[in-house]
């Protein structure tokens, strides 16, 4: 049995005193998406906060055979984790490509020379993002932020990439292009941790799946396993097919 390449046990975090997740378990192995899928202030985005090192907590983080734990947000990027955010976080006064040249940093930092390389990348699989190159980033459109928010983070050439709520707010048509980008993206051996509110989209996509609920996680297995487990459909997917 292969490792995973990142795994997590029995993690504790929040903010305060406030403890969010409690004592949480899931990995991932090389490659694959995962999702993990729940409502609101269930503690999706405190798990990805947590993996990357924004939030304290205790537990087990492991990632290629290496404990996380004690190291600092830089450190995990240099490893090759990378987290969108569900708000984008984009320089807004800065161009397009601006942007995506500041998510170069760790191929930078790693003497990758050919670096640069990674923006013909990028711009194959959001034609849209070089089309917007010189334009400002605070004046695309909702769906092109958030294709140059996943760009920017694939310009670090990550192995883990976390996307917390990429579809959040984007019209029918481009969440469907953005699900097509992870499809994409899968196929290139990047590993992703897909947190989503659409739940049939984010299922449909995935190869393993957790249903996270007051902080501990309710249900886990195949993405496809789930799609059809009554609760599920009942809970998060409804009857009719969106």
């Amino acid at each position: 049995m292969t490792e995973p390449l990142f795994s997590v046990k029995n993690l504790h975090a929040g903010y305060g005193k406030a403890e969010v997740l409690h004592g949480l378990s899931l990995h991932a192995d090389k490659g694959s998406v995962i999702t993990v899928i729940g409502p609101n202030g269930a503690g999706k985005s405190t798990l990805l906060n947590s993996l990357m090192g924004l939030l304290p907590s205790q537990g087990q983080i492991t990632f290629e055979g290496q404990s996380l734990v004690g190291m600092s947000v830089e450190e995990r990027v240099m490893l090759g984790l990378a987290l969108v955010p569900e708000k984008r976080e984009l320089f807004g006064s800065m161009s397009v490509e601006d942007n995506l040249v500041l998510g170069g940093f760790r191929q930078i930092r790693l003497g990758n020379t050919a670096w640069r390389g990674r923006l013909d990348d990028v711009y194959a699989i959001f034609p849209r993002l070089q089309e917007r190159r010189t334009q400002q980033a605070g004046t695309l459109s909702g769906g092109e932020r958030q294709m140059l928010a996943v760009g920017r983070a694939l310009m670090s050439q990550p192995k883990l990439l976390m996307l917390d709520e990429p579809s959040l707010g984007l019209a029918p048509l481009i969440v469907k292009e953005v699900f097509s980008v992870i499809e994409t993206l899968r196929s290139t051996g990047v590993t992703i941790v897909l947190i989503e509110q659409n739940a049939r989209a984010a299922l449909a996509v995935a190869d393993q799946a957790y249903v996270l609920e007051m902080g501990e996680i309710s249900l886990q297995g195949p993405a496809s396993q789930l799609a059809q487990d009554s609760r599920v459909i009942e809970t998060y997917l409804g009857t009719a097919k969106k």
